[in-house]
């Protein structure tokens, strides 16, 4: 081969390779999981329009994103596992790039003023364990697809404008320890399918427009300690069941429409009572003398019923 033509084809090679060289590194920052945390962090940042105490401004190129503030990443690969931003005053909208911190295990976004709805995006997250947005000004409806995060431990959307039903989605939430929604604008019943959520500790569903019976599924559910279904428009009576639950520290169905008497064994039934409210609803009957055999028991509110006897 003469060398006029040689050399034009090592050249064309090296071009060749340096092309594909380039295109490989392209592609490997456009997939870089710490890049994507990142981008998504900034995303977050940019959906917030007020941030009074100046706690995002270490959100910046200056530091690695695992010290800005708020911030937490998993030792080994410095991927984004916890966002911590509560309680700073923070205002504007959840951006729906949260879903791309794949790594993300906790959400505390805790008394701030949150508007706008919880991002679907939220499903994508299949590591998450906690997820925390109480004392907010969230709208819409809590996202059905919740049940995709199926490590998901706590769900606590409280004090927010939530409206809608309570999915029954997240009775497929096997894990679930802690579900709070009080104080929203939420409808329908208790989900009958959260008789599947065999380890559940704390179901708060406070002053919202819930109606229908308390469905009889608790019976079995001995990790629960607490259980406050105050101010809806529950109706029926108290399922037999639920005075199987000796774990319970707290139970209250005050201001509702529930109506049957009082099992005589009251007292005995929820040896570890702290607190019990039935106050206004329509229990009729005398007031049990075994409440005296609840010896923790701090808080007692049984006014406004048709009740009759004496406190022991």
């Amino acid at each position: 081969m003469k060398l006029s033509k040689f050399i034009p084809t090592v050249f064309f090679s090296c071009i060749f390779c340096l092309h594909a060289l380039f295109l490989h590194s392209c592609v490997g920052l456009r997939l870089s999981g710490n890049e994507t945390d990142r981008l998504a962090l900034l995303e977050i940042k940019t959906r917030i329009t007020d941030d009074p105490f100046g706690v995002l401004t270490s959100w910046n190129e200056t530091n690695h994103f695992c010290q800005w503030h708020g911030v937490t990443c998993g030792r080994r690969h410095q991927r984004v596992t916890g966002l911590y931003l509560n309680s700073l005053n923070l205002s504007g909208s959840i951006s729906p790039h949260v879903g791309n911190l794949s790594f993300l295990r906790v959400i505390h976004l805790v008394d701030n003023r949150f508007s706008h709805e919880i991002p679907p995006e939220i499903r994508l997250l299949r590591r998450l364990r906690d997820l925390q947005l109480a004392n907010n000004s969230l709208s819409g409806e809590i996202p059905t697809n919740l049940s995709a995060c199926s490590q998901l431990h706590t769900v606590d959307l409280g004090y927010n404008l939530l409206v809608g039903r309570i999915p029954d989605e997240l009775g497929t939430l096997s894990k679930l320890l802690k579900i709070a929604v009080d104080n929203n604008n939420l409808t329908g019943n208790v989900p009958y399918s959260f008789s599947n959520l065999s380890y559940l500790e704390w179901l708060s569903a406070t002053f919202n427009n819930l109606n229908g019976s308390i469905p009889d599924i608790f019976g079995e559910k001995t990790n629960l300690r607490y259980l406050s279904l105050d101010g809806n428009r529950l109706s029926g009576m108290i399922p037999p069941s639920i005075f199987n639950l000796s774990s319970l520290s707290l139970f209250s169905v005050s201001i509702n429409k529930l109506h049957g008497t009082l099992p005589a064994n009251l007292g005995i039934a929820f040896p570890s009572l702290e607190y019990l409210g039935l106050n206004t609803n329509q229990f009729t009957g005398s007031i049990p003398v075994s409440i005296s055999n609840a010896s923790n028991l701090v808080h007692l509110a049984i006014s406004e019923n048709q009740l009759h006897g004496k406190v022991p």
